[in-house]
């Protein structure tokens, strides 16, 4: 695929950063770790990596503001753009040695998102995707899976762990969904659970209690790649609600009518 230079600065910043994660996560054991809040790690590798992607595309794009997991929000000069930045998308993944987890950077122009990069440095997958250009992963065209059965459908979700999210009602929503599907997975990263829609990996996602920085690039690359968004209760809210739910359209809309079902 042709990328824009605009997606070109993206791709230069995620690789430089995803290299200094590939080294932190060889000596995971090493690694300096403190507790933001119960089970919501962070490391030394998450601000190291954020640190660089930061320099890298204020380089780029000195006037453009930032909204950061680990630093906030950074104001700009240009007021129309600002990049939404996850430097490690699944962190407890990362501190526990399990290989999925991953760089997300999306660009918020006058308040839609128009270019995103999603990057698995462990299998070396490179989501891509500018708004009206599709979505690609390595150069290859991405479509969401066509399946139109929920008895066929794998789907992804997020748990949320001790101290976040209404457990009840979660586990409600879960057993409503298995109920339907083939089978429900979690990954523990949902930028990458977004892009495995996009892929057709996963026929659904939804989670709750989610951040901007976590969905940003990923709801991006599910649109370009032919799937339907929405926050968790259908809404166009997504990132005030801090809820997703990803699939083709039909599916969507049936795993829409299950959650809601199961909310009552």
């Amino acid at each position: 695929m042709a990328r824009s230079a605009l997606l070109n600065v993206m791709v230069d910043a995620v690789r430089k950063a995803a290299r200094s994660l590939i080294r932190d996560f060889g000596e995971v054991e090493n690694l300096q770790v403190s507790m933001k809040s119960p089970g919501d790690f962070v490391s030394a590798a998450d601000k190291r990596a954020e640190k660089i992607l930061l320099d890298e595309l204020k380089r780029a794009r000195p006037g453009f503001g930032f909204l950061m997991e680990e630093s906030g929000v950074i104001e700009g000069d240009d007021p129309q753009h600002r990049w939404i930045i996850d430097p490690l998308d699944g962190t407890t993944n990362f501190l526990h040695g399990i290989p999925i987890f991953a760089i997300s950077v999306a660009l918020e122009r006058q308040g839609q998102i128009v270019a995103g990069v999603v990057y698995n440095p462990i299998m070396d997958e490179l989501y891509v995707a500018e708004r009206g250009g599709g979505a690609f992963v390595n150069d290859r065209r991405l479509r969401v899976a066509a399946r139109r059965d929920l008895i066929e459908c794998v789907v992804g979700t997020g748990v949320p762990h001790v101290g976040r999210g209404d457990h009840s009602a979660y586990l409600a929503e879960l057993r409503a969904i298995m109920n339907e599907t083939a089978g429900v997975r979690r990954c523990g990263a949902a930028a990458i659970d977004l892009c495995w829609v996009a892929s057709g990996r996963f026929d659904a996602f939804w989670e709750r209690y989610l951040h901007p920085w976590d969905m940003a690039a990923g709801l991006l690359i599910i649109r370009e790649a032919g799937g339907f968004v929405s926050d968790a209760d259908g809404g166009d809210a997504m990132f005030a609600s801090g809820s997703v739910l990803a699939g083709n359209e039909d599916i969507h809309r049936k795993v829409l009518a299950v959650l809601k079902k199961a909310r009552g």
